[in-house]
């Protein structure tokens, strides 16, 4: 049997690429009827009907599927395709009833794990015992049926092939994404140019958000590792939906201070020493900076405003001498944190610290730091630990020069 379906299914994708439609319908259909748990299947048979202009019962096909994907977890597939129905038939209201019941959910939601080990999103389901299961959007969750809807109306579906880029490290942010179908690739550049894979997304995921809210420049690339198809909101249409709706830049701003505190975590092992509400009130204290190559953070004898985070790009720490000459430290990379000293111990800067390449760090103001730092004793002493160690080798720079000066 199995084989059996897997000849009618190569059979019916060549007759569906030749265009022999009817013919591919009438495949697609005697698979259905043998295994309608086959969803894509179900679909291709919706999109066959489009194609031959039965618009009726490729919205009652399309419908159908799109239930079925819901109730399986894959909300964005069963958006898509209310999407297709609206484009069939403006104004369509049973399917934006279905959209509002999609958003809906019920009372006392619970997470639920998708099936796919490439989806990494969560959707909450029902507990109710004979309820029918419609998770919800982990990102949309808590905007109002009316907002919910203007997000969905704004979402444009945009296909990519295998190995086609979506964003690029380096640009400037214009859009977010969410896959509804496929998996992509993140992928950034190392110091020798080589570039390496940092994560995989699948299906349900977001990516994008951080650039698009932050005006900071793309920290990775992300490439489509098989045929995907996403949903993008530019920033255009973020800034309209805003001013219609204030919960959705609340809702998308909320998600960016989870995203941004994943990587502040990822980024410095000290900071896991910060209790859930710091980590949360820390998120919200920080700010992007990005500054082109060549500009100074810090200057040697000037005191510092601010801790700084490293989160893309390298920096030069430089010690001036007492004869002019300038001695090196060893350079900051990623996730290197700097400017302890000053918002610490109230020194001046015992180095300057300039951009090599253009840089985007986390900055936390000393207000923010003695608020959200010092009080940890576990964290606080960590950074007295590191500003010590930086102070011993400026101290031996320095004993080292005048021993040579004698």
């Amino acid at each position: 049997m199995v084989e059996t379906l897997r000849e009618h299914k190569d059979n019916a994708a060549q007759l569906f690429a030749s265009g022999q439609w009817e013919a591919a319908l009438a495949e697609y259909r005697y698979i259905t009827r043998a295994a309608p748990e086959d969803l894509a299947s179900r679909q291709k048979v919706a999109e066959l009907l489009q194609r031959l202009g039965r618009k009726q019962e490729a919205i009652e096909a399309y419908t159908d599927v799109a239930k079925a994907w819901a109730r399986q977890g894959w909300l964005l597939r069963a958006i898509a395709l209310c999407k297709l129905i609206l484009q069939l038939e403006p104004g369509h209201g049973p399917t934006q009833r279905l959209l509002a019941d999609f958003h809906a959910g019920h009372s006392e939601p619970r997470p639920r794990l998708m099936p796919s080990p490439a989806v990494s999103a969560t959707f909450q389901e029902s507990h109710g015992e004979g309820d029918e299961v419609l998770p919800r959007i982990p990102l949309f969750s808590k905007l109002s049926p009316e907002a919910f809807l203007a997000v969905v109306e704004e979402l444009r579906l945009k296909p990519f092939e295998s190995g086609a880029a979506i964003i690029t490290e380096g640009e400037v942010g214009q859009s977010l994404f969410a896959i509804v179908e496929g998996r992509v690739d993140v992928v950034r550049q190392g110091d020798g140019g080589q570039n390496r894979k940092v994560a995989c997304l699948g299906e349900g995921d977001f990516f994008g958000e951080m650039a698009l809210l932050s005006d900071a420049p793309r920290l990775a690339s992300v490439v489509a590792a098989t045929r995907t198809v996403v949903f993008e909101l530019t920033r255009d249409q973020v800034e309209r939906l805003a001013e219609l709706h204030p919960s959705v830049a609340h809702m998308l701003r909320s998600f960016y201070q989870v995203r941004l505190l994943a990587n502040i975590l990822r980024g410095n092992p000290l900071l896991f020493a910060l209790t859930p509400l710091q980590r949360e009130a820390m998120t919200k204290a920080v700010q992007f900076h990005a500054v082109p190559a060549g500009q100074s953070l810090l200057v040697q004898g000037q005191p510092g405003d601010a801790l700084y985070l490293l989160l893309r790009g390298q920096c030069r720490v430089v010690h001036l001498l007492p004869d002019g000459h300038e001695s090196q430290h060893p350079s900051l990379h990623e996730g290197d944190m700097f400017g302890e000293l000053s918002v610490l111990l109230g020194l001046p800067a015992t180095a300057s610290v300039i951009a090599d390449t253009p840089c985007t760090l986390l900055r936390l103001a000393r207000a923010d730091v003695e608020r959200l730092i010092v009080m940890n004793t576990g964290l606080r002493e960590a950074l007295f630990r590191l500003s010590s160690e930086r102070l011993q080798r400026t101290a031996q720079l320095v004993s080292s020069y005048e021993m040579l000066g004698a």
